[in-house]
């Protein structure tokens, strides 16, 4: 018995973490959480968003997409799911890397919420000064 074939790309942002798997020769129908990406995302830019490697690359109906992702919030789960997506086509096909890395699929966004200091109310915001 042979074993679907797949590839698989992990991708981060912020807190959260998607595992990504493209199965070839499907209709485009993209999967989170086992949910149709329709209903699990409410915003059309997060939808958008998520799915910019599969057009830049022309393979918007080409892939069946899964995605097990969790942790963070809406946005960068959305950000994580596209670096994702962009790997896996890297496994695909290797001559995507130059379109991708073109519009910045490729890189992992650093940012991340800097944590609260000692004697501050955030992470940089201090009290106010009285001088009296």
């Amino acid at each position: 018995m042979a074993e679907t074939q797949y590839y698989e790309g992990l991708g981060r942002r912020k807190t959260a973490t998607a595992r990504v798997r493209l199965y070839p020769g499907g209709d485009g129908t993209i999967l989170v959480n086992d949910q149709s990406v329709d209903k699990y995302f409410g915003r059309d830019w997060d939808l958008k968003h998520l799915s910019e490697p599969l057009v830049v690359t022309n393979n918007a109906g080409r892939f069946n997409v899964s995605v097990h992702v969790s942790g963070g919030g809406i946005t960068g789960q959305s950000g994580a799911i596209r670096l994702g997506i962009a790997r896996a086509l890297l496994k695909a096909d290797p001559d995507y890397r130059m379109a991708l890395r073109k519009f910045g699929f490729l890189t992992r966004d650093p940012r991340a919420k800097e944590r609260k200091k000692a004697g501050l109310k955030r992470a940089r915001k201090a009290p106010q000064y009285t001088k009296r």
